[in-house]
């Protein structure tokens, strides 16, 4: 039964399931309660096979996990929170009986892609539409930092459950206490939260619209309550607010935390912040360029326009404002590359994320240095501190698997007979957990024309993207024997 263990947290896992979908019903009773039915059978069915899990494994609680638990226990917490995560959508009879439909639009919600296959968002219940967005704020900041800040109570802790889940290669603590840090990033993610629905209901959105984009847009999701997603308000102001939201979101938490400590001097000299900076700046400078004449020659919409979709592309969040889609090539083409860079490590965007770039672009260069002068010892420094070989070796690592799974997704998609820009769009923005891609998949478009086999694939590929793989091919070695090591 050891190999079970993993199952005590999981069943607390979906106790806390079913309480966020009770918390649906707030915005579902006022309406008439057309979806309370969805969310109580979906709920009891969640906190009976919780309280299952609970109760037949409690004999079995670890006070610790060892390594492979903790991955396999990220793993299934993802997959299972889609998997009981779609029973509102499919009890409400949303996808009209396709259960594979709401896993996949769960496991969009839950790893904050944001891909829909829902074509009049509009006419969805409230209930719902908040449970689009909740699925994608508990998925933003993680399920299992989450657990890692309550489970402690439950009698256990595991330093590697953290580790495994918060995006980036280095998951650093903010104190000595994963379960504090945990709590902390929290309590930082929730404020954010909380200070961007003021400010758009301050700007004159309703304040349910507020609240629910706030939650898609923290943790850079991108479910929106609109069709048109954010264009659709049609409000300057608004837009400018969440373009500003989007690119905090895309910043590492852990300099928040130093902000909040009253260090601004190691958040001001942090590399990766700068260069996260710096490539914002340059792609939103090119793309303005780029479509200034296409918009009638207009700078400010084309400042605008530019800067937000740069900003939702790069942060992974997927919100539109504009059908990019019929911008000149070049434009298109830069934004089909950011949605491989990402955002910063230990921030709620996907992708490569910023400072593994970084780090590649020292290593090619030290590589370079290394050519004209053979006998020369040199690092690769971030921050003023060298690297270890064994992290750029990690790093040049996932960007291979990250690069391969794109390409054989791609080819996977072409041959299910989609065009190349649609299947080679749909790839990235599926692992880069971003949304919105090209072609058929573009701003103005759902994921409808995806086949079944390709909804199947694509989920997987959100929660490799969203778990930085690692973490979930890990599981398919031979590693058995390192199954009691503990961390």
């Amino acid at each position: 039964m050891r190999r079970f263990r993993i199952c005590y947290p999981l069943g607390i896992l979906l106790l806390f399931l079913s309480g966020a979908m009770l918390i649906s019903t707030v915005w579902s009773l006022p309406e008439g309660g057309k979806d309370f039915p969805a969310f109580l059978w979906s709920s009891l069915l969640t906190a009976g096979i919780g309280l299952l899990f609970y109760r037949l494994f409690l004999p079995y609680r670890p006070e610790q996990f060892s390594l492979m638990e903790s991955f396999s226990l990220v793993t299934l917490a993802w997959f299972l929170a889609g998997l009981f995560g779609a029973l509102p959508f499919y009890f409400f009879g949303l996808f009209e009986g396709s259960f594979l439909e709401a896993f996949f639009e769960s496991i969009s919600g839950f790893t904050t892609t944001g891909a829909t296959l829902i074509e009049d968002v509009e006419s969805l219940p409230r209930g719902l539409l908040f449970w689009r967005s909740f699925t994608q704020w508990l998925g933003g900041m993680g399920i299992i930092v989450l657990s890692v800040a309550i489970l402690p109570r439950f009698g256990f802790r595991s330093p590697a459950m953290f580790k495994a889940e918060l995006p980036g290669p280095m998951s650093e603590r903010i104190v000595p206490r994963v379960a504090e840090t945990a709590r902390r990033l929290w309590l930082i993610y929730l404020s954010l939260t909380a200070l961007l629905t003021a400010l758009l209901y301050l700007s004159g959105v309703g304040f349910f619209d507020s609240l629910a984009h706030a939650l898609a847009t923290i943790p850079t999701g991108g479910f929106s309550t609109f069709n048109a997603s954010v264009g659709s308000l049609q409000n300057p102001a608004v837009e400018i607010i969440i373009a500003i939201f989007m690119f905090a979101a895309g910043i590492n938490f852990m300099l928040y935390y130093r902000l909040f400590r009253g260090e601004p001097g190691k958040v001001v000299e942090d590399e990766e912040l700068r260069f996260y900076f710096f490539s914002t700046s340059i792609a939103i400078l090119l793309i303005t360029i780029n479509i200034y004449p296409h918009l009638a020659g207009s700078l400010a919409k084309s400042m605008r326009q530019g800067a937000f979709q740069v900003i939702s592309i790069l942060t992974s969040t997927g919100y539109v404002t504009a059908d990019y889609d019929t911008w000149p090539h070049f434009a298109r083409a830069l934004l089909f590359l950011l949605m491989f860079m990402g955002a910063c490590g230990a921030s709620t965007g996907g992708g490569i994320k910023q400072v593994r770039l970084l780090i590649l672009f020292k290593y090619a260069f030290r590589e370079l240095y290394r050519l004209i002068h053979p006998s020369a010892v040199s690092s690769v420094k971030l921050g003023g501190e060298p690297l270890s070989e064994e992290m750029m070796r990690g790093v040049a690592a996932f960007t291979f698997f990250y690069l391969l799974i794109f390409a054989v997704s791609t080819l996977a998609l072409c041959g299910m007979g989609l065009d190349l820009t649609t299947a080679a769009s749909t790839a990235a923005s599926a692992l880069g957990n971003i949304g919105r891609g090209l072609g058929r998949v573009g701003p103005l478009f759902t994921y409808r024309v995806i086949p079944p086999a390709g909804l199947l694939l694509l989920s997987i590929i959100m929660i490799l993207g969203r778990l930085e793989i690692f973490t979930v091919l890990v599981l398919l070695l031979p590693v058995s024997k390192y199954f009691n090591r503990r961390v």
